[in-house]
């Protein structure tokens, strides 16, 4: 059973929320435009708050169906970890999209919610602050990405949990790696 949902909570992550809602709005394809990352901040660039929020709530979603779904088959609480980190990898490496997927801020936001209501309210809180008073979301992103694992020790997760929001933070952080340098040039767009 392990196998099969680790799979299937990947192919879950790999759907492409952002590349569907542009051909479903009849918008341009997020990977042709702005920072070419197939995700709801990107998708604000098409003008269409509509499109971004489907895309944030599509990519979210499908990281809190995954563990979701681990739950209602009754698996273990570490399988359900793996299986929403699996989801988490699948949205930032998709077999869809030729492993160029998105930078997986919303999926991971998704997965550590349904994992741990208090975890995921916490980082997404944190988010939202940085967010707030830089109007840059990835410094939103970072802010929460560094502060994650920190969380789940500070609330004792279990060490699945700490161990998976470490991985997902470390490819946060590697996904923004542009965005890393454009803060510190002091170039990076602040959304309006």
């Amino acid at each position: 059973m392990l196998p099969l949902a680790i799979v299937a909570s990947y192919l879950l992550g790999c759907v492409p929320f952002a590349v569907l809602v542009s051909r479903a709005l009849r918008l341009p394809d997020p990977r042709q435009f702005g920072s070419g990352n197939p995700g709801a901040t990107n998708m604000m660039r098409t003008g269409s708050r509509r499109a971004a929020l489907l895309t944030l709530v599509g990519d979210a979603g499908k990281g809190a169906v995954a563990v979701g779904l681990a739950r209602w088959l009754e698996l273990e609480a570490d399988v359900v970890v793996w299986c929403g980190l699996a989801a988490f990898l699948g949205h930032v490496f998709s077999v869809f999209l030729r492993f160029r997927g998105g930078k997986g801020v919303a999926t991971a936001g998704g997965v550590l919610l349904a994992i741990d209501w208090r975890l995921g309210g916490a980082v997404i809180g944190v988010w939202l602050l940085a967010f707030l008073a830089t109007r840059i979301s990835s410094a939103g992103a970072l802010s929460a990405a560094l502060a994650a694992p920190l969380l789940a020790w500070a609330l004792d997760a279990p060490r699945t949990l700490l161990l998976a929001a470490l991985a997902m933070s470390a490819v946060l952080v590697l996904r923004h790696r542009s965005n890393i340098r454009k803060l510190i040039e002091g170039s990076e767009g602040r959304t309006a």
